[in-house]
């Protein structure tokens, strides 16, 4: 990398400050030239920046020499007053001076590529930038301190001790070490296999507080499932009527319960319509009913079970809604929640019910060995080569071998330590520029 890369680390805009970042072997160079050499590394020193005898702006500007800076090459930071001109004036100077604009994470891949971090920790950078909620930013900082990495060492380390006693019985068959070598193995693999499989099972819980918990409303036509979703956002988000069927689409809408980041659906009333335009209502509402994280039964006085009954699982929560205006019939092995939004009842219990269940599924004592979908694919493919490895170890060692090896790649290929241009794309697009 001989480019030197500089961009903008503050959100566009007007403010009080804005700083550029620099990175790249020629940073040292270009702080001279604007007036700004002489620095001491990581201190703060006030210089008044200028280029082609045109002033810029006076600046606090920071050095930090490599390998100790977040890119690991020279680096450094002008913090200029945020104004409009000022922001493009220093951006043109430095562009005049033969620095390009950094592509979006083209800070942290460097950092990656030098070694400063690697590619779970990158991630664990963006996924800090975005984070909206205490448990997103709780669990993004324990990846960037290298939890996620240190659990899939952790893996890693009992693949290659397997590999290591088999390709011990393949490549030294002669030697004196002891009869049927590889089946030692098999006790480190049944292990980890697993260890790998109560983290494939447990992989929702890092991607939904990372991405949401969805909850979904559903039940018959008029059950009170809109006033309640009106109710829970704190807000005239949906219309309310009288009329069956006022509910058309999926409504969606974001929120923080608890701490925890949750996309909350209203959706049409689950019945049979002859109305293509309710018929279609009725589709995403069971489309989104299938795929929700909890799925909230609205039930109004008088109805029956419905078309509702076959989408809810055990563990769902049953609202018995309008109770102002009577008793609806509970369900067998569901817990049961009585609410009445025109009287202001039940709604806390309702919240603190929803709280619980938030930190149930979503906390733990031990850090979520998937924050993103695409460790769960790469956990997905190192279980499968165990298998088969395991599989493999009485009857074909050399099989076994190339097995243990296809998982120890896949689980390397999450922290970047067997890194390809594709990965690398898919992690690095999605991050902001100057980051």
């Amino acid at each position: 990398m001989t480019d030197t890369i500089f961009a903008l680390a503050t959100p566009p805009g007007r403010g009080a400050i804005a700083i550029l970042r620099v990175s790249g072997p020629g940073t040292d160079a270009a702080l001279s030239a604007l007036g700004a050499g002489d620095l001491k590394p990581r201190q703060a020193s006030l210089r008044d920046l200028s280029h082609d005898g045109r002033p810029i702006d006076q600046a606090l500007v920071l050095r930090f020499p490599a390998p100790n800076s977040y890119t690991g090459e020279d680096c450094a930071e002008l913090h200029l007053h945020g104004g409009r001109a000022v922001i493009e004036a220093a951006g043109e100077a430095l562009a005049a001076l033969g620095l390009r604009p950094a592509e979006p994470g083209e800070f942290t891949r460097r950092a990656f590529e030098n070694g400063r971090m690697d590619l779970a920790q990158a991630e664990a950078v963006a996924d800090l930038i975005d984070a909206e909620t205490a448990a997103q930013a709780r669990q993004a900082l324990g990846q960037l301190d290298g939890a996620l990495s240190q659990t899939y060492a952790g893996f890693r380390r009992d693949l290659l001790t397997a590999l290591a006693l088999v390709e011990a019985e393949i490549d030294f068959p002669d030697e004196d070490i002891p009869d049927q070598l590889a089946r030692t193995a098999g006790p480190v693999l049944d292990r980890l296999i697993a260890d790998l499989k109560a983290a494939l099972a447990d992989a929702r819980r890092g991607e939904r507080v990372r991405e949401g918990y969805r909850i979904v409303l559903i039940g018959e036509t008029n059950a009170g499932k809109s006033s309640l979703f009106n109710a829970l956002v704190a807000r005239e988000a949906a219309i309310v009527t009288p009329i069956a069927g006022t509910t058309r689409d999926v409504l969606d809408a974001d929120l923080i319960i608890g701490g925890y980041a949750v996309t909350l659906s209203d959706t049409a009333g689950l019945r049979a319509s002859d109305d293509p335009v309710e018929a279609e209502g009725v589709r995403r509402a069971r489309a989104r009913a299938e795929t929700a994280d909890l799925r909230l039964w609205v039930r109004g006085p008088g109805d029956a079970e419905g078309d509702a009954a076959a989408f809810v699982r055990p563990d769902d929560l049953l609202v018995l809604a309008k109770s102002d205006l009577g008793a609806a019939a509970p369900a067998a092995g569901l817990e049961t929640l009585t609410v009445s939004v025109a009287r202001s009842q039940g709604l806390a219990a309702r919240h603190d019910w929803i709280a619980a269940r938030l930190a149930r599924d979503l906390s733990g004592a031990d850090f979520p060995a998937v924050t993103r979908e695409r460790h769960r694919r790469r956990l997905g493919e190192a279980l499968a080569a165990a298998e088969a490895g395991r599989a493999a170890l009485d009857v074909a060692p050399e099989m076994a071998a190339a097995d243990l090896r296809r998982a120890a790649d896949a689980l390397s290929r999450v922290t970047g330590a067997i890194g390809v241009e594709d990965v690398l794309g898919e992690v690095f697009s999605t991050f902001c520029i100057g980051k």
